[in-house]
């Protein structure tokens, strides 16, 4: 919304900004100018008394961030900058910010003051004028990009960075305190702010000049104050320290004494002690000695004893070896027995099976003789049985007709079998090609359904929710009432994967995941159980209620082409119809054209022609606008992005043909199948019929031939019974035959049994004389092994003494030494040489102490722990004591001295507390005065009080804000985390108008505050905004806002600077206020 408000003739006329943008799509930079009408502020002698010293008269910026040449005159209270986002209002801010000598890491855009000149430029200027008396202050910078350095001009005369600081503090100008200056990339760090640095801000904003001195100095003062009360409570622990350890110091004299007698008694000890060690060591060594002695006499009896013990073993071996020989040939003669009785044994059971065979072969005549009778009377009675059958037989003339038609008949059927033989080979050949045809084309089905399972795949991985709700929407389609189409990235299928891209880019990711429903009521079940139950996160849109899927485009595609246009976006892809309804209706798809890079070539020409809205290039996107304030057409363009999701394309025409198909095949061959049905069970009845005729015709020969045979069969039985005949068997003489074998290998048994016999005793008698050797031979091997064992323990005995032995020998022989050594540590701790023995002195004192190391080493440590005592003792012990009391007298002094000192210091804190902390009271409680009244006039609480945790810690001082927006609710303080966006900036901006009327610093900017009020907020801000800082008493004000909203109350002290961007704006020479008034009041009449 545009306003313009007139301003008193006393206060001079409106100012207005205006930006223009020239939206050029040949990648001009943009170019803004604005035009003003300068409000009538001379010198500060003569100008109007609104404007307080500080205030901002003239804003100038050249090369800066998004202008060209633009200059901005505010005026004394409230200044609205309003202006569409984009169109330059924070770059006002950020021209006040960096020409008063501001951080651009305040202002939060650039870290590089660099950074904000235009782009293209190599310098760029901003330039304030400041109201002050008697002349105003214009501070100018100028920005050099190429070395990110500023140049610095006060009255357009050369300075330095430190003299325009020293010139805005003076003015009590604070561009780096959030109360004071709010951009707007710094609004959502007011309420980050602590309670301190809250404190300090508005101290430096609101406060008298000396308050945030005090505070500062108080601070500085309470560390002060810390430092002499640790210096005071360590010196006065140090001198009680010193003073008793001076007490203990005393009696360390007399202690010297004695433990100068204790380190004589333990040097005697200690001197006294080798030689008892080296006494014990000579006394061991000759305990060792006669041991070694005694065990060589023993060792030698050990090795005299082990001779005629060898000798006993050797005998013992040679006798059990000679048993040994005798006892193998024993028992080498017993197996060649043996094995003569078991070659007798087998030459027995031999004869056994002979007799056996014959008797078998006996028995086998025997059968075969019954089994003869039995074939002559069953041939005989056969004969019998065919001759009566023979006479019944009736005469093969009469069966020969019967048996022609029977062939007649069989001759019809083999031919109409045949003919449907045929008919089945023709339908099964027909078969097998619609078979194979089938196969191929659900492998081609196959085919597109694994590209759908490509895209379903892909949904997956991007959108897992999305799929998870695919899945279920397919296992409960019959809980829904309309048609229900999948995720608009499965639905839609591209003609061509090369245009996927501009559907993509077209289509917003939310609706490609989102599923599309024909009915309301299904959409609300969908989404209830998908949201609510399963916690998914998913999309659904509705169709419209009557079909746009058909809607034509308002310009034939023919009348496009010329300017490289091919189709329109509908004509890319396929969709059912749901879907297609919906994007026509939505995106209109069936109005936006894609075209070639010809189009890109001429998209000026085709933008000015056409009265397109959207248009698509090989690789860009086109949106064209129509401006509602001077009709001029904008446009912008963006680049492509690659498809990610339709770029798999499956041919549904394709598909839905070979489906057709698939579905004619298939009852091609349900008749196929009936047809060969049919032939099979005609076929089926023509065989019965023919093996009914075969049957009948087998009957018909068999009677025919039926006489021959039985004569042939009568003629083979007799010639056969014959034969049986004289081939009878005579089993007497068979009998006999037998008899007379089996008796004469019997006696050839008994004769082999007579052997065997005489070999079984012999085979005895040489065991019971293997057994006696054996006997013998053990017995021997047991005295022999009983030798040895008791040889092995006198061996291992005598290697035990010679071991032991050895071991004396060797500790005989380390005693020595071990005593040489002892002696020569004995004599150099009594400061004796080798060849000196004891003097006597030292024996009369040695005969006084203890005569046993275990004594000595006791009294030894008794004396070292009684010396150990008196540590820290020397003959200087007097003379330390005598120093540490002129010690003791010094630091009492220094102490008194610190402790005057301390008391001075706090009288002058106090004295600076009560400076400081009363008006600091005064001064919170009037904020919280118009703090609770601002927010009591929107129905809300609020309170501002100074807290504190200890009096004394003046670092810990703070300011606290309480609010609440609801009456259910308790206040509540200001955080970033308990109040909502819209809270927070209200609770800002009314706090920073508590502290607009009281009015220290010479103008305030707030940039964009009420972006995040709800509209009821926003008006009520916007209320209390407008009362407070149009007051007489209350400093410039900047509010800058991208809209307001409607039928809000202004009033005559409100500049309204107005910021514009478009394509056809004019110089800043050329801008005529009355001129525009004139042409406005026309157009209303």
């Amino acid at each position: 919304m545009a306003t313009r408000v007139k301003r008193k003739s006393g206060t001079g006329g409106t100012g207005q900004s205006e930006g223009a943008d020239n939206a050029s799509r040949d990648n001009h930079r943009s170019k803004r100018t604005v035009g003003t009408t300068r409000p009538e502020v001379g010198c500060g002698g003569d100008t109007d008394s609104s404007f307080v010293e500080g205030s901002i008269v003239r804003i100038a910026m050249e090369n800066f961030l998004t202008y060209d040449n633009c200059e901005v005159f505010p005026g004394p209270h409230l200044n609205m900058i309003v202006g569409a986002n984009g169109t330059g209002k924070s770059s006002i801010v950020c021209a006040i910010c960096l020409g008063l000598a501001g951080k651009p890491s305040f202002i939060g855009r650039a870290d590089k003051v660099g950074l904000y000149v235009k782009r293209g430029c190599n310098k760029g200027k901003v330039e304030i004028e400041l109201f002050k008396i008697p002349a105003n202050l214009i501070i100018t910078r100028e920005i050099s990009v190429s070395n990110n350095q500023s140049t610095w001009y006060i009255n357009k005369k050369l300075s330095t960075l430190k003299t325009v600081e020293d010139q805005v503090a003076a003015l009590n100008i604070q561009v780096g305190n959030l109360c004071q200056f709010l951009p707007q990339d710094k609004v959502g760090e007011f309420a980050k702010l602590s309670k301190t640095e809250l404190l300090e801000a508005t101290e430096k904003s609101v406060g008298p000049p000396e308050m945030y001195k005090f505070h500062c100095d108080l601070k500085n003062f309470r560390q002060r104050e810390r430092e002499l009360e640790n210096s005071c409570k360590e010196r006065n622990i140090n001198l009680e320290k010193m003073k008793q350890k001076n007490e203990r110091y005393k009696q360390d004299v007399e202690r010297y004494h004695e433990h100068k007698r204790h380190l004589d008694l333990i040097a005697m000890l200690e001197k006294k002690r080798p030689w008892m060690v080296y006494e014990n060591v000579r006394q061991q060594y000759e305990e060792v000695k006669r041991s070694r002695d005694r065990q060589k006499e023993e060792l030698r009896a050990l090795k005299e004893a082990q001779s005629p013990a060898v000798r006993q073993i050797q005998e013992a071996e040679e006798r059990c070896a000679s048993l040994d020989a005798i006892i193998r040939e024993k028992i080498a003669a017993i197996e060649e027995i043996s094995q003569k009785c078991k070659q007798q044994q087998n030459v027995l059971e031999k004869k056994d099976k002979q007799i056996g065979e014959i008797e078998q072969a006996l028995r086998l005549k025997r059968e075969e003789k019954m089994d003869w009778q039995k074939r002559i009377d069953n041939t005989r009675k056969m004969i019998e049985d065919l001759n009566n059958e023979l006479r019944n037989t009736d005469n093969s003339d009469n069966i020969q007709p019967q048996v022609d038609s029977v062939n007649a008949e069989l001759e019809r059927l083999a031919e109409e079998m045949a003919n449907i033989d045929d008919e089945r080979r023709g339908a099964r050949n027909e078969m097998d090609n619609a078979r194979r045809e089938q196969k191929g084309i659900k492998d081609r089905i196959v085919q597109f359904d694994n590209m759908m399972n490509v895209k379903e795949e892909k949904l997956r991985g991007r959108h897992k929710d999305t799929y998870n709700a695919l899945l279920w929407l397919r296992k409960n389609k019959d809980r829904f009432k309309r048609r229900i189409c999948d995720p608009m990235m499965l639905s839609i299928n591209m003609k061509d994967q090369k245009h996927a891209k501009y559907v993509e880019n077209h289509i917003s990711s939310n609706d490609m995941r989102a599923f599309v429903f024909e009915s309301k009521e299904d959409m609300d079940i969908f989404l209830r159980e998908v949201r609510d139950n399963l916690r998914l996160k998913v999309n659904a849109v509705i169709a419209p209620s009557e079909s746009c899927a058909e809607n034509r485009p308002s310009k034939p595609i023919e009348e496009l082409k010329r300017y490289g246009f091919f189709s329109y976006l509908r004509e890319l892809f396929d969709a059912p119809q749901p879907v297609m309804s919906y994007l026509c209706h939505q995106y209109n798809v069936h109005e936006v054209p894609v075209g070639t890079e010809k189009t890109r070539n001429m998209i000026e020409r085709v933008i000015n022609e056409t009265k397109l809205r959207q248009i698509y290039t090989a690789e860009e996107r086109y949106a064209v606008k129509v401006s509602s304030y001077t009709n001029q057409t904008v446009s912008s363009n963006t680049s492509l992005r690659a498809a990610q999701f339709l770029n798999v394309t499956v041919d549904t025409a394709k598909k839905r043909q070979l489906e057709s198909q698939l579905q004619q095949i298939n009852r091609n061959l349900e008749l196929l199948n009936s047809q060969m049905t049919t032939l099979s069970e005609k076929l089926k009845s023509l065989e019965c019929r023919e093996n009914e005729l075969k049957q009948q015709k087998k009957e018909l020969l068999q009677q025919k031939n039926k006489r021959k045979q039985l004569e042939s069969k009568i003629s083979m039985k007799r010639e056969s019974l014959r034969q049986m005949e004289q081939d009878a068997i005579n089993l007497e003489e068979e009998s006999e035959q037998a008899n007379v074998k089996i008796k004469r290998i019997n006696t050839q048994k008994v004769k082999l049994v007579t052997e065997f016999v005489q070999l079984i005793k012999n085979c005895m008698t040489l065991n019971r004389h293997r057994t006696d050797l054996v006997l013998q031979s053990t017995t021997a091997a047991f005295h022999r092994n009983r030798l040895e064992a008791e040889h092995r323990a006198a061996t291992a005995q005598l290697q035990a003494a010679e071991q032991q032995f050895k071991e004396l020998e060797e500790r005989k022989r380390s005693l020595l030494e071990n005593c040489k050594s002892l002696m020569r540590r004995a004599k150099h701790v009594c400061n004796l040489g080798p060849d000196q023995y004891l003097p006597e002195d030292f024996q009369t004192a040695f005969r006084a102490l203890p005569n046993t190391v275990d004594e000595i080493d006791a009294l030894l440590n008794e004396e070292k722990s009684k010396a150990s005592c008196f540590t820290g003792l020397s003959a200087s012990v007097v003379d330390d004591c005598n120093k540490r009391a002129e010690e003791i007298q010094q630091m009492t002094l220094e102490l008194q001295e610190k402790q005057k000192e301390l008391d001075d210091f706090r009288q002058n804190i106090s004295q600076v507390k009560e400076r400081w902390l009363n008006p600091l009271k005064q001064l919170v409680d009037r904020i919280n005065e118009k703090f609770s009244s601002f927010f009591s006039s929107m129905q809300c609480a609020g309170e501002v009080d100074l807290h504190t945790e200890n009096e004394e810690e003046y670092d810990k001082y703070g300011i606290r804000i309480r609010v609440k927006f609801r009456s259910s609710t308790q206040l509540h303080e200001l955080t970033p985390h308990h109040q909502s966006g819209g809270e927070r900036s209200v609770s800002t901006m009314l706090y920073l108008m508590a502290l607009q009327e009281l009015n220290r610093c010479p103008f305030r900017v707030v940039d964009e505050i009420n972006q995040g009020m709800d509209p009821v907020n926003e008006r009520r801000v916007f209320d209390v905004v407008v009362k407070t800082a149009c007051k007489e008493s209350t400093s410039q004000y900047f509010f800058i806002t991208p809209k307001l909203l409607q039928d809000l109350t202004y009033t005559e002290k409100m500049t309204v600077l107005l910021v514009y961007n478009g394509s056809s704006m004019l110089e800043s020479s050329s801008w005529n206020l009355k001129a525009f008034y004139r042409r406005r009041r026309r157009f209303q009449s």
